[in-house]
């Protein structure tokens, strides 16, 4: 059915910058909240950030500190990350994710998501 295929994951030194993309193959994901969590080796997975299906309605983890930005791009069907200033600590398996019609506040527990990509590594070297 549905099937979220994540790219731009790679090795970058710290202070570096990414820019992550999550492309859907349904291509009605305009009702879709979208956002990314991340999985760091021996740690749990964790809330990264999320866009509504509006587009203007984004929260991001504390951890992210002005240094992420989500946007998603409807025509394409796709939700970007784009990631600045990344250290050491940033190094996990992102995963993009997505959600019918449910809200931000909702989305950010990672109960309930629809669909779930494979992920993609991000490696911060230093």
């Amino acid at each position: 059915q549905v099937q979220l295929v994540e790219s731009g994951g790679g090795l970058v030194q710290a202070g570096g910058s990414l820019r992550l993309a999550c492309a859907a193959s349904e291509r009605t994901f305009g009702t879709y909240t979208m956002g990314w969590f991340r999985q760091a080796p021996g740690k749990e997975r964790e809330f990264v950030a999320a866009i509504s299906w509006v587009g203007s309605g984004k929260y991001y983890a504390d951890f992210v500190k002005g240094r992420f930005t989500i946007a998603r791009d409807n025509a394409e069907n796709t939700v970007y990350l784009q990631m600045s200033s990344l250290n050491s600590e940033d190094t996990a398996v992102y995963y993009c994710a997505a959600a019918s019609r449910k809200s931000l506040a909702n989305f950010r527990t990672g109960y309930g998501l629809d669909y779930w990509g494979k992920g993609t590594l991000v490696t911060v070297s230093s």
